[in-house]
């Protein structure tokens, strides 16, 4: 089954070093509020940066319908106890009408992309934007 391979041979995908750069920036200079990464000839790079004015409409509308994605995105948010807090998401985006190649590249290769990048808070796997609703992140960041 040379599908099979192919998913097998995506666990040891290349990493960009701009990945691992930005995400730094992200977490270190807040530069950018998203970041969303895709697999390009066995590669994870950046696709799309977000500005650190953007907001999470602005990120989910950033995701492509129909093709998988990784992302993370700086979720700031306001405790009950009225701190300032911020909590780093990493997305794993699949929707269900994206090829099943590449739903099981990018499944196969996530846990090993996610390690590249340290200070990763709470992770979330979605295959439908109802599955990363606002409502959703702000219960998983408190």
């Amino acid at each position: 089954m040379p599908w099979l391979e192919q998913a097998n041979a995506a666990s040891g995908m290349a990493v960009d070093d701009q990945c691992k750069l930005k995400f730094l920036e992200l977490k270190a200079k807040r530069n950018y509020r998203f970041i969303v990464f895709k697999i390009h000839e066995q590669q994870v790079v950046v696709d799309k940066l977000g500005g650190p004015d953007e907001t999470y409409e602005d990120f989910t509308a950033a995701l492509p319908g129909n093709e998988c994605r990784y992302a993370v995105f700086d979720f700031d948010f306001t405790t009950d106890e009225n701190c300032q807090k911020s909590k780093i998401f990493f997305i794993a985006w699949s929707p269900d009408t994206s090829r099943v190649r590449s739903k099981m590249v990018y499944a196969s290769s996530k846990d090993r992309f996610k390690r590249e990048l340290d200070g990763i808070q709470v992770e979330l796997q979605a295959t439908d934007p109802s599955e990363m609703s606002f409502d959703i992140i702000k219960a998983r960041a408190i």
